[in-house]
């Protein structure tokens, strides 16, 4: 609707103001939105003289004009409103009903003062008509009505500057430079004759008014002539609230969001004052005029250099002496109101100032409260400090909170007398209640904090005081293992509870509550040593092989055992078992209560004295085994760490898991004997002296066998030297018979091979001089060539030889391949496993 025309009828020829038109044009024309930019023009003048005519060309509106051919009669009757097209700002057009119409008569001009009064009142610019021969007639030119509406103009509304725009119709040829002196010698004396009030009697017109006359020619006969100097004059009207424009006064301006409550009010005061009877206005123009005083000073006061000092001032923080000096300031707006008001009715003059004071201390009402709140803001940061300082001077807490919360409720009530203001009588019960409030909030969160903080820090010494004791406790795990943990538990959890009792006698607590942070403190302790408990049995397994491999690999003087062949390795096993079971009793469930059990014998007599638990065995029912229940028979669920299922399946794992212990160990004891005993038994040998006694002699008394005998030793001794027969049979007679058989053949090759090629070099050479003989070939270097010189990889199989490589120098071969220790090694374990 911002392009568009929209019009309505404001008020009827009857008098009727139509509130539901006016409203439903607000919202068509979006004048609610325009704030204070905005204007109102209005026209005034004779009937028939053309003025909807003129408003139609300035303002492109759509007023109903006159019909010529039938004749000049009435055509607008009462007031009619249309929003101008193109303009900025937002510009409301009224076009009045004519004057001196013969429909109304003579004696019936209450309307038309009415309307101009109301057009007046309302409009920023009132556009004047008048024909230009009209100009110098003491009857024409409105100026009986006029006058009348001077006079009460000054009675009712304060000066405004409403714009005058006299237009004159039909200019003739007499230039407009001459008419115009004429024109405003006649308004000024106009308002020279009328009767004024004592408040304007130095008052001249252009402190109400101001004049304009501008010239138009005649429509009908020099149309396009007029539509230029019309669109001339359209131009005045852009921007026309600018200062210096046609609406530049904008003192009293109403927001157009109240310009229809405005409007109603105005019409209303008029329409009851239609015979203009100055005595009845009295009140009216008191009421207007020390309302406008009121808003006048209020406005004065907003914009007063010390006032805005001072709530710029209390924004930043405290101000001393605020009530004293925001009294002082209220003063003196409020006798400035009484000097300018004593002339109007004192019954609205009092009403008024009471309206003045009150808005006054509302507008200052934000500025107390900032005040209010710095000073509580001041004695709550006082009582903080306080408090603190207070805590760590070491005095108790309850005792603290009192002094201080005395101390900073008086800081606050000391203040209020120097912010309190002499005008109001404000409340500050709901400030001083905030105040105690968050003082009491403060103590609360400054108690739950120390109070978690004691906790904390007891909570933390239990910890210190239990954790690490308890699980090197449970990890020596013997026969006094729970009674020394009773005993730690009770003596510190004792001595906690002691000195916590003794530092919460500082803060003054109920008893209710301070027996439950004792309790709590209690439990805390108790579900320390439980959660050591829960953390150790579930690391059981681990326990018991740590204490079976300590008993079974160490002496009773914890030196490493050494498996000679004298140790009783079943007996030993026992042991290690018995105390690694031992350990696996004492972690099946939590004995803080005194309360004995038959977990161990349980465990004892199933997993022990049973024999092996082996998944070979048979299964026997849940009445026979004390292991096939899922709960111990003295001990509570709460208290159960390792359920009796569980242990026996503990146990199971644990036998697997050390079985290839004492195999490696009675392997080790089997090697040791067989390593240490190289005679055959007693009996034997015996049995190998009587038998071989003819054999014997027969030897002794021929010499050859003895020295064919002796050559085959040293043969022997030879050969078992340069093969290791000891080191190879010491793993065992099938890795021995395996590495020999695979080292004898190449070996002889070998030598074989040698021989032949120290024939072949006798031929293709000449003797040489005869040589010393070459040195004796000890068993050991017969043994250390024999290894220089392997056996060919084409004859030793892939398992035991890698490539060989042959250089070209020498002639010599050189092959890699793994020792028969290492083989005899692997074959060990091999055979162990």
């Amino acid at each position: 609707m911002g392009d568009e025309c929209c019009s309505t009828q404001l008020i009827d020829g009857d008098g009727a103001f139509h509130v539901e038109g006016l409203d439903g044009f607000i919202r068509a024309a979006g004048l609610a939105d325009c704030g204070l930019s905005y204007a109102v023009v209005s026209i005034m003048g004779p009937q028939s003289s053309g003025k909807s005519t003129l408003l139609n060309h300035l303002f492109k509106t759509k007023f109903t004009e006159m019909d010529a051919f039938k004749g000049r009669s009435q055509t607008t009757k009462g007031i009619w409103m249309a929003k101008a097209v193109g303009i900025e700002p937002c510009t409301i057009v009224m076009d009045l009903e004519g004057t001196d119409g013969r429909e109304r008569g003579e004696d019936d001009t209450t309307f038309e003062k009415q309307s101009s009064l109301f057009a007046l009142a309302i409009s920023d610019v009132v556009l004047i008509n008048m024909w230009c021969h009209d100009i110098g007639r003491e009857q024409a030119a409105n100026k009986p009505l006029l006058k009348t509406v001077f006079q009460v103009m000054m009675r009712l509304f304060s000066p405004r500057k409403t714009t005058l725009l006299f237009v004159i119709r039909d200019k003739t040829k007499t230039p407009t430079e001459y008419l115009e002196p004429v024109l405003r010698e006649d308004i000024q004396k106009i308002w020279d004759s009328v009767a004024k009030p004592e408040a304007h009697k130095e008052t001249a017109l252009s402190e109400f008014f101001n004049v304009e006359v501008t010239a138009l020619p005649s429509y009908e006969e020099k149309e396009e002539q007029f539509e230029e100097q019309v669109a001339q004059l359209r131009q005045l009207f852009f921007h026309s609230i600018a200062p210096g424009g046609l609406a530049g006064d904008r003192r009293g301006v109403i927001p157009a969001s109240g310009f229809s409550f405005s409007a109603q009010q105005i019409w209303k005061v008029i329409r009851e004052n239609k015979d203009l009877d100055l005595p009845a206005h009295k009140i009216m123009v008191a009421t207007v005029r020390c309302e406008e005083i009121a808003n006048e000073k209020l406005s004065h006061l907003t914009s007063d250099e010390g006032w805005l000092e001072l709530e710029t001032a209390v924004q930043s923080g405290p101000v001393s002496d605020f009530g004293r000096k925001l009294s002082s300031i209220l003063d003196f707006y409020l006798s400035e109101y009484d000097m300018e008001a004593i002339y109007f009715d004192e019954g609205v003059r009092t009403a008024k100032r009471q309206q003045l004071e009150s808005r006054a201390l509302n507008y200052v009402h934000s500025a107390f409260l900032a005040m209010l709140g710095h000073l509580r803001s001041k004695a709550f940061d006082k009582f903080k400090s306080d408090l603190e300082l207070s805590l760590k001077s070491g005095k108790g807490f309850a005792a603290s909170t009192r002094d201080c919360i005395q101390s900073s409720m008086l800081e606050f009530d000391t203040g209020l007398k120097d912010v309190a203001v002499r005008h109001a009588d404000w409340d500050v019960s709901k400030v001083r209640s905030k105040l105690q409030r968050d003082v009491e909030a403060h103590v609360t969160s400054v108690r739950s904090a120390k109070l978690d903080e004691l906790k904390a820090a007891y909570e933390n010494k239990l910890t210190e005081a239990l954790a690490e004791p308890v699980e090197s406790l449970l990890e020596a795990a013997g026969y006094d293992t729970w009674a020394s943990i009773r005993k730690l538990y009770r003596r510190e959890t004792e001595n906690a509870i002691s000195t916590f009792s003794t530092s919460l006698s500082g803060f003054e607590l109920d008893q209710g509550t301070h027996n439950t942070m004792i309790s709590n403190l209690r439990d805390y302790a108790r579900r320390i040593v439980e959660k050591k408990a829960r953390e150790e049995a579930g690391k059981v397994l681990i326990h018991m092989k740590d204490r079976f491999s300590t008993v079974f690999s160490s002496d009773k003087d914890s030196m490493p055992r050494v498996w000679t062949g004298k140790e009783d390795i079943r007996m030993i096993t026992k042991d290690a078992r018995a105390a690694a079971l031992k350990l696996l009793a004492v972690m099946s469930a939590m004995r803080l209560d005194d309360k004995q059990d038959k977990i161990e014998s349980a465990l004892k007599s199933s997993l022990l004295d049973g024999g092996p638990v082996s998944q070979n065995r048979s299964v026997t029912s849940s009445s026979t085994d004390p292991l096939a229940s899922s709960t111990w028979e003295e001990v509570s669920p709460s208290n159960t760490l390792i359920t009796p299922v569980q242990c026996k399946s503990i146990w199971r794992q644990f036998k697997t898991e050390t079985e290839y212990t004492v195999t490696q160990a009675i392997s080790a004891q089997e090697a040791h004997r067989r390593n240490n005993n190289w005679l055959p038994p007693p009996w034997a040998i015996v049995a190998i002296a009587i038998l071989g006694f003819n054999e014997f002699m027969m030897f002794l008394r021929n010499p050859l066998y003895v020295l064919g005998l002796f050559l085959l030793f040293v043969i022997s001794y030879a050969i078992g030297a340069q093969f290791d027969i000891v080191g190879e049979f010491r793993h065992g007679l099938l890795s021995g018979l395996l590495s020999l058989s695979a080292r004898f053949l190449p070996t002889v090759m070998n030598i074989l091979r040698k021989l032949s090629d120290e024939g072949q070099r006798q031929q293709h050479h000449p003797p040489q001089p005869p040589q010393p003989p070459p040195p004796n070939i000890t068993a050991q270097s017969f043994r250390v060539q024999s290894q220089r010189q392997p056996p060919s990889s084409n004859l030793v199989p892939d398992s035991l030889s890698s490539s060989s490589s042959i250089s070209s120098n020498s002639g010599i071969e050189y092959a890699s391949q793994p020792t028969w220790n290492q083989l005899g090694e692997i074959d060990s374990e091999v055979s162990t496993s």
